[in-house]
């Protein structure tokens, strides 16, 4: 077909009926929300996005433990521990040059801990370990920025990604191989999660 040749047109008798249409009416309507019926975890979404960012921007981050976030389990630091972690990271291993695959540790060297995080509701599940400890609500807890690779002070041994926390099943049992210890003690650590930093 030519460029410019034009396509045939149908033609329409011109004293042909149309259908009666209605009239096109606009209703104005408002949603009320029932604030009981917002989840909790949702009330303060915005100001968690905003700790998020600072968290990239290499500030401080204070956030609650549980909810849509993490977990932590609490081991001493050490030999022992670090074994662990670098099992762990042959269980997250996604690609075979991956040396660091394990989820999101942060080592406090000050204390001699490392900090797990692991999924949200661990903590409920979790039964009493000799190595370990595991908190959730209603704990907080303050994370080093995301740049914050080395010491001094706490420091992300294991970085922080989108895609994965450290299986709770998964470091139970390294936990039981490798026994790194003594475990904190729950009211210390509770009173200390939050000045972590």
């Amino acid at each position: 077909m030519n460029a410019t040749e034009q396509l045939p047109r149908r033609e329409l008798a011109p004293d042909r009926n149309l259908p009666d249409v209605a009239p096109v009416g606009f209703t104005q309507t408002s949603v009320a929300v029932d604030p009981q019926r917002i989840a909790p975890d949702m009330a303060d979404l915005a100001a968690r996005v905003r700790q998020l960012m600072s968290l990239q921007q290499q500030d401080v981050l204070q956030l609650p433990l549980g909810g849509h976030f993490f977990d932590i389990v609490v081991t001493a630091s050490g030999p022992q521990a670090y074994a662990a972690v670098k099992v762990m990271d042959g269980i997250q291993q996604t690609r075979p040059d991956q040396l660091d695959a394990c989820g999101p540790v942060i080592e406090d060297p000050q204390r001699s801990w490392l900090i797990w995080l692991v999924p949200p509701g661990t903590s409920e599940q979790w039964a009493a370990h000799r190595s370990a400890l595991c908190l959730g609500r209603p704990y907080h807890i303050a994370l080093p920025s995301m740049t914050t690779t080395e010491p001094p002070g706490p420091y992300w041994l294991r970085p922080c990604r989108g895609d994965r926390l450290v299986p709770p099943a998964a470091l139970r049992q390294l936990l039981d191989q490798f026994r790194p210890g003594p475990a904190p003690h729950e009211m210390l650590l509770g009173s200390m999660l939050a000045t972590i930093s």
